[in-house]
């Protein structure tokens, strides 16, 4: 189905300790994300390979009361932004991009005042061609 769940976050104001909850609770797995200089993120890894579910971020909360946010997978946040404001929603954070080559979020309030992001994936990069071979020539040992 389009738009789906993709993605968590879960905001916290002591990093460690927010890890060594989830980590020890459910088992999950959180790494140090890589991401533009001066901003920290960790991957929260709740599922394995082939598993149904998704898995989520755990950040430096940005603003007092910051929720826990999950984000819906859309093909164009552009589009979705307009749809959202159609329909009576707001736009708390507008259209910004994650990383290069990551995609992009973008947040609104619902009318019933809920935070929901919206993630727009990266477009696929190109397939490098593989190097092409070169034939060897042959080499002839000239006599002298």
């Amino acid at each position: 189905m389009a738009n789906a769940p993709t993605h968590f976050e879960i905001p916290a104001d002591d990093i460690q300790r927010a890890k060594a909850f989830y980590e020890k609770t459910f088992g999950w797995k959180i790494k140090p994300y890589p991401m533009p200089p001066g901003q920290e993120y960790w991957g929260v890894t709740t599922i394995k390979k082939g598993e149904t579910g998704i898995n989520g971020g755990l950040m430096k909360r940005n603003m007092p009361a910051q929720p826990f946010t999950n984000y819906i997978s859309v093909k164009s946040i552009d589009a979705m932004t307009q749809a959202v404001q159609a329909n009576g929603g707001t736009i708390i954070m507008p259209k910004q991009e994650i990383a290069p080559g990551v995609g992009w979020i973008s947040v609104f309030r619902d009318p019933e005042n809920n935070m929901i992001g919206l993630h727009q994936a990266a477009p696929p990069q190109p397939k490098r061609a593989a190097p092409k071979k070169r034939a060897r020539k042959a080499t002839k040992k000239r006599r002298r």
